[in-house]
């Protein structure tokens, strides 16, 4: 381990004896060794799980392999979670509760500590659930509130009643409720944090309202792009579109029926290389494809141009590579959204993901009961008629988690100031590669 030998000294490397002054970029060392000392390969040094039912008394999630020194409070994840709850077309729960986090673990003094980090959020809505809900076992005819029969089409209520083996739906429901999501976003403001630090931005935005394509203004930066959405109820950039969306969906809530839609996130700040073209399971943008379609109701993923570019020739497609000395290389354009071979290249990731409607409808569509095989109108479960925007915000935190993840597996980072220079030396080494 290089490191231990101390700044300013000779040592004798495998690449012959140099002079190792790790905090300037233009040292002796060559660059091969600085990424030695400063690159990683732990594999997945960041992971995390989340447990609780919808209607469960809390929502938890764990997060291990953050470094230790990351400044973090409740109060910044809960600007995180506040931004799920909102947006236009929001239904009743937005109203019972505001979700607030609990931070257990892994944090002392505002700081991590570099061991297993404990989120939890309450779930208010409980106290009507106690019984229904119970860990304990209760009496036969308390185990039928509220039990399930009809599965609702779209949902996993009838899979997961086949693959567990329940007789009451409603197990299947509980835990694959979008209420899942408030923990992503718990994590997700974890990674943000982290990615802050490295000057790495993340931010969405709509730009397929049901079928309303939103135009979206060229050359705007991550910022500017946060500042406006920020400031319209619907997630948009093109704020003349706002009166027009929010018309649309409340003639769609009157109808019974729900909306999806197209959410963009994009990620300026990006090192570059992260990823690698070695295995197939390597590949960033694979894994963040699968983060994507992870989320509930999402159905597709694209970077980039996406499948336009199945309509295009190559000379329409390729990103022409740039160099100067003040930027290093870049590209002429980014039409493949920031990745090339599977690995970051510099440019602003560009990731589109698609959510399918509601399947939750005031109008139900038809099933059959479980336990009669009789045709019935499905169950209706509280909903709302879209939840785009709060879906941006998830897509947006679970792209951040993927990121930093990646970020934590390629640098050495048991500690932030290590994970910082070692970012620091990394962006020095690839301007001038």
């Amino acid at each position: 381990d290089l490191r231990q030998e101390g700044e300013g000294k000779s040592i004798e490397t495998r690449f012959g004896t140099r002079n190792w002054n790790l905090s300037d970029p233009s040292s002796p060392i060559g660059r091969d060794e600085r990424l030695l000392t400063l690159e990683s390969d732990k594999g997945d040094s960041m992971r995390y799980l989340t447990a609780g039912e919808s209607h469960g008394p809390r929502l938890t999630a764990i997060i291990e392999g953050v470094p230790a020194g990351l400044p973090l409070t409740a109060d910044y994840i809960n600007v995180e979670l506040k931004r799920r709850q909102g947006g236009y077309g929001r239904g009743a729960r937005m109203k019972i509760e505001s979700d607030q986090v609990e931070i257990t673990s892994g944090v002392r003094h505002g700081l991590t500590m570099g061991g297993p980090i404990t989120l939890n959020v309450t779930n208010l809505d409980h106290q009507k659930w106690l019984e229904i809900m119970s860990v304990s076992d209760v009496e036969d005819k308390k185990k039928g509130l509220r039990k399930i029969t009809k599965p609702r089409p779209g949902h996993a209520d009838l899979v997961g009643g086949i693959k567990y083996r329940f007789d009451d739906l409603r197990n299947s429901l509980e835990r694959s409720s979008a209420r899942e999501t408030t923990m992503r976003v718990a994590v997700g403001a974890v990674a943000k944090r982290l990615l802050e630090v490295i000057g790495v931005q993340v931010a969405s935005h709509i730009v397929n309202f049901g079928g309303i394509e939103v135009e979206v203004p060229e050359n705007l930066t991550v910022s500017q792009i946060k500042e406006a959405v920020a400031q319209s109820e619907v997630s948009i950039v093109n704020r003349e579109r706002e009166e027009e969306i929010k018309a649309y969906i409340d003639s769609v809530k009157k109808e019974g029926e729900t909306i999806g839609g197209i959410v963009e996130t994009i990620v300026g700040g990006v090192p570059v290389g992260l990823g690698s073209f070695v295995q197939w399971d390597k590949k960033l943008d694979a894994k963040i494809a699968q983060g994507v379609v992870s989320i509930n109701a999402f159905k597709g993923v694209e970077f980039g141009l996406g499948f336009e570019a199945g309509r295009r020739k190559g000379s329409q497609v390729m990103d022409e590579i740039l160099w100067s000395e003040q930027d290093g290389y870049t590209r002429r354009t980014n039409h493949l959204g920031g990745f090339e071979g599977g690995m970051t290249n510099g440019e602003p990731i560009i990731v589109r993901g698609v959510m399918k409607p509601i399947p939750t409808l005031y109008k139900p569509l038809m099933s059959v009961d479980i336990e009669t095989h009789e045709p019935y109108k499905a169950t209706v479960e509280r909903s709302d008629p879209t939840a785009l925007p709060a879906a941006g915000v998830v897509m947006e935190a679970v792209v951040a988690t993927v990121l930093a993840t990646e970020v934590l597996d390629k640098f050495s980072s048991d500690n932030l100031e290590e994970l910082k220079e070692a970012v620091k030396c990394h962006r020095a080494y690839t301007k001038a590669f």
